[in-house]
């Protein structure tokens, strides 16, 4: 958002390492370190320090609409009802334009949460743009599809156009590689290694799991862009042999020249997802996987833990993605004065 252009005042994260690492990252930003339903509008636009706020922007937790839980689509998610924050601070502080994304399960799995968000933002008059799009059509290195929703209070805001494609049709760039993104790193260091120098820097996180003599022998046998399939039987995991039929897109290794598979929070375990590395017996590091992300080189990441850098890594919108929305936002806004 600042790269787009925009004076970011205040943020809202709950989590104790996010908090952290975005503290450390944009100390001049006033960064609330608790529950977003118990911020006030009234608190959040004193931040502002005029009495009107440009872009309201939010990404709600998409845990309990992405199909990775299908399994568990019965139950209830507490932080589903987190996406109707986005229409109550819209209420309070009355913004010029919404940006909102989470995952397409949103509209399917959250349909009636998201009925009434958009029902509650257009009885404040924001003209609504939604529509479903794909991360790599906007620079990023990785293929990962995402709801998209604008709004402005009196305009529309379209979706922004896409500057990249398979084909590279027109004018058009390809899209960008798993190669582009990460080659030429140097070779990572296991996490017992970096904790045996003592705290892992926030400034590095080139730092990949110990590999059991198993999966070791797993990603040997990986082939780049294949799935678990293309691993002999006998080395597989037991669940995964016979005639087993479930997620194909794990034990596997990304592809060199293509986009990677969408980073989750599983980025550096090879059971996980496809992320063995193209070609060296290891997955991605951590910091490949926020490269991946489209996460500038040197971003801190201000945790000792590999699960939580691992997690806000694969919670981000990526970075150059959400530059897109938000400059698209910020031209129309910039029209209407």
């Amino acid at each position: 958002m600042k790269r787009a252009g925009f004076r970011v005042v205040a943020a809202v994260e709950l989590e104790h390492h996010s908090f952290a690492t975005y503290k450390a990252n944009h100390p001049d930003v006033r960064c609330l370190n608790q529950d977003i339903t118990t911020v006030s509008g009234s608190t959040l636009l004193q931040t502002t320090g005029t009495d009107r706020l440009d872009l309201l922007a939010g990404c709600p937790p998409c845990q309990g609409f992405t199909s990775l839980t299908a399994k568990y689509r019965d139950r209830e998610d507490p932080r589903n009802k987190l996406v109707l924050e986005m229409a109550r601070l819209a209420e309070a502080m009355q913004p010029r334009a919404i940006m909102m994304e989470n995952v397409p399960g949103l509209t399917r799995k959250g349909e009636a949460l998201y009925d009434e968000l958009r029902l509650r933002l257009k009885a404040l008059d924001y003209q609504l743009t939604e529509g479903i799009v794909q991360v790599a059509d906007y620079g990023v290195p990785q293929f990962r599809r995402r709801l998209v929703l604008l709004g402005g209070r009196g305009f529309d805001i379209p979706l922004p156009a896409a500057t990249h494609s398979r084909t590279s049709v027109g004018n058009l760039a390809p899209w960008r590689t798993v190669r582009e993104a990460i080659t030429g790193m140097p070779e990572p260091v296991t996490l017992a290694k970096a904790k045996a120098k003592g705290r892992v820097e926030p400034s590095d996180w080139h730092i990949v799991r110990q590999l059991s003599p198993t999966n070791v022998e797993r990603i040997k046998a990986a082939q780049a862009g294949r799935t678990w399939t293309g691993i002999p039987e006998h080395l597989r995991p037991k669940c995964h042999r016979g005639n087993y039929v479930g997620f194909t897109n794990v034990y596997g290794r990304m592809e060199w020249d293509r986009p990677s598979p969408t980073i989750t929070g599983g980025c550096t375990t090879f059971s996980k997802g496809r992320f063995g590395h193209p070609e060296a017996d290891r997955t991605i590091s951590v910091r490949e996987a926020a490269l991946l992300q489209t996460f500038p080189i040197h971003y801190l990441l201000d945790t000792s833990y590999m699960d939580h850098a691992c997690n806000m890594i694969g919670n981000a919108l990526p970075c150059d993605f959400a530059e897109a929305l938000s400059r698209q936002c910020g031209e129309v806004l910039c029209q209407q004065n």
